[in-house]
């Protein structure tokens, strides 16, 4: 869903509810294309999240905090410089455009009244927060917008400020029935689908609110807009009139839809073309909370996604020189299984090569240990004894390879299940914190090297903690030191210990404080071992649990690995709904 113009419009229709007549008491940048805005009034505080992240632009209301770097970016110091205490006069969306404005006033060093202007707008990679004057001229902006990179409009410090309508889209909120007849005249003549002729006149409606217009008009939205009667025309402009009005009254109803636990859309207006399919619908007080909850850990995962590139990268290439060496090694292995062969070879010529004559290119023998007749082939200028002593020579040569070979390609396959165990901890991590131990595991492991002193970065990450159905806690390892730790320092004998049998994955551990695990319990914990796995794609991973106690670490192996016997398997979907996580 996209975050469009009615949704805004719910969103700033809340902003000045409770922001405007407030002042700004603090102004952090945790983010390089990101604000927060504490902002007090009438003896109530309020955090205000403002995004242009260029895939989630997004701004809400939030209760939670956010760390901050030790030195605040410039834009940020502008701001403090110039809004610090600043007073919120009005929250404007101009036009039902993807843009919210929010005018300040302020003292300027003098003691005289300004006015500015802190301007966000939502629009994909061309989001941006911007600072402008009274007079719209840029102060400032989070991002610099050169003529080299557009060619509509400049965003840059000493330019005027201006909206870039390179759509032609006119504002819904105020189209009139002259309007529409001229949007009928104009769109309906070409050959494209209804809910598009909508959606790419007017501002602010999105695809998916095109498409609610025609179905609440009881037209579908794929129809040719060009084919439509006189009487089907009216009947839409009456809904789409309708449908506006909801907006200028601000009858708004934020709301999720969820096929299963997924969420598949949300909406500051009921879609009611979702009443007859499979979709259950979640209602909010306030699109702050639809977006925080829709968008909230969509944003923190694409966040860690882009600080985590440079370390994927790494651990990416790496895999595919160790895959393509492994392979390279195992057909050097396959090679040898010729050893026996020669000697057999050796020990055949030994023992009928009396018989040859001078020159024999070849002895035909009776193998004695298959009962067969061999054909071997000799080297017509050596002797008997001499061919023997060759193939002897060649079955020693391929018996020491073969030795080498086996710790070489053991140690291969070790350091491969390493990396895709790290590249596993990459899919779950969550937060700074979590890149932070897993890149002190790549350092320490060789793969990284250790810039400065050599000093380790203090690491604060720790593994999920969840609670079962019955009460019991469980535990999952973030990464192979988070693994290590749970398995050999944290659990006791009698806890239980739960892995993916087939891939690398989280170690899971069940604290059972003395007593039997209950049947839902072992399930539970087997789904997060599942879900925390590279296999948590799959419909379902087989599990392997067994006690903990039964569980053991090999001297020299990487962190993390371990062995066991005489275990217990089920497979189980990677399923975790409904399983609580506890924020320690």
């Amino acid at each position: 869903m996209a975050f469009d113009g009615i949704a805004i419009t719910n969103l700033a229709a809340e902003l000045r509810m409770r922001l405007t007549g407030g002042r700004l008491y603090k102004i952090a940048q945790p983010e390089t294309d990101e604000l927060m805005l504490t902002i007090k009034n009438n003896k109530d505080q309020y955090r205000l999240v403002v995004s242009a992240n260029a895939s989630l632009p997004l701004a809400y209301l939030t209760e939670h905090n956010k760390p901050n770097p030790l030195t605040a970016p410039n834009f940020c110091m502008l701001l403090r410089k110039h809004l610090n205490n600043a007073r919120i006069t009005a929250i404007v969306q101009p036009s039902m455009e993807r843009i919210i404005e929010f005018h300040l006033e302020h003292l300027n060093e003098l003691g005289d009244v300004c006015q500015k202007k802190l301007i966000v707008e939502f629009m994909g990679k061309h989001s941006n927060i911007i600072f402008t004057d009274d007079k719209d001229m840029i102060i400032d902006s989070i991002k610099h917008v050169s003529a080299n990179i557009s060619s509509v409009r400049e965003v840059l410090p000493g330019r005027p400020y201006f909206v870039a309508n390179t759509m032609q889209k006119e504002n819904p909120l105020t189209v009139s029935t002259d309007d529409f007849s001229v949007f009928c005249e104009t769109v309906y003549t070409k050959p494209v689908k209804l809910a598009k002729a909508i959606y790419m006149s007017y501002t602010g409606i999105s695809p998916v609110m095109a498409e609610e217009i025609c179905y609440r008009s009881g037209i579908d939205g794929g129809h040719p807009a060009n084919a439509l009667g006189d009487s089907y025309k009216l009947h839409l402009f009456k809904t789409f009139c309708y449908f506006m009005e909801d907006i200028t009254e601000e009858r708004f109803a934020p709301v999720i839809y969820y096929k299963g636990d997924d969420p598949k859309e949300f909406s500051a207006l009921p879609l009611t073309m979702y009443e007859k399919e499979d979709i259950s619908a979640v209602t909010y007080d306030t699109m702050s909370e639809v977006l925080e909850t829709y968008y909230g850990t969509k944003s923190r995962i694409s966040r860690i996604r882009q600080k985590s590139v440079d370390l994927r990268k790494i651990v990416t290439t790496l895999l595919e020189k160790d895959r393509k060496k492994f392979e390279l090694q195992e057909k050097q292995l396959a090679d040898t299984e010729k050893r026996e062969k020669y000697k057999q070879y050796g020990e055949l010529i030994t023992a009928y090569g009396y018989g040859l004559e001078d020159g024999a290119k070849e002895l035909k023998a009776l193998n004695y240990y298959t009962g067969e007749e061999l054909v071997i082939p000799l080297d017509d200028t050596l002797s008997p004894i001499e061919n023997a002593k060759k193939y002897f020579e060649k079955y020693s040569k391929l018996k020491r390879t073969r030795e080498a070979l086996l710790s070489i390609v053991e140690d291969t396959k070790a350091e491969i299940e390493h990396l895709e165990s790290i590249s596993a901890a990459l899919d779950f991590a969550l937060a700074e914190n979590d890149l932070v131990e897993l890149k002190e595991e790549m350092m320490e492991s060789g793969y990284i090297r250790r810039k400065g002193k050599g000093k380790k970065e203090k690491v604060t990450s720790k593994p999920f903690h969840y609670v079962s159905s019955d009460g019991f806690h469980m535990y999952v390892g973030k990464n192979n030191y988070q693994n290590e730790y749970l398995t050999f320092k944290f659990a006791t004998g009698n806890d239980w210990w739960f892995h993916a049998k087939s891939y690398p994955g989280s170690h899971v551990i069940v604290k059972t404080e003395g007593q039997e695990l209950p049947d839902a319990t072992f399930e539970q914990a087997a789904a997060l071992a599942a879900y925390y796995s590279k296999g948590r794609e799959m419909d379902k991973v087989e599990i392997d649990y067994i006690e903990k106690k039964h569980v053991k670490k090999v001297a020299g192996t990487k962190p993390g690995f371990v062995i066991y016997h005489t275990n217990y398997s089920f497979a189980i979907a990677p399923d975790i709904r409904g399983i609580e996580l506890i924020s320690d």
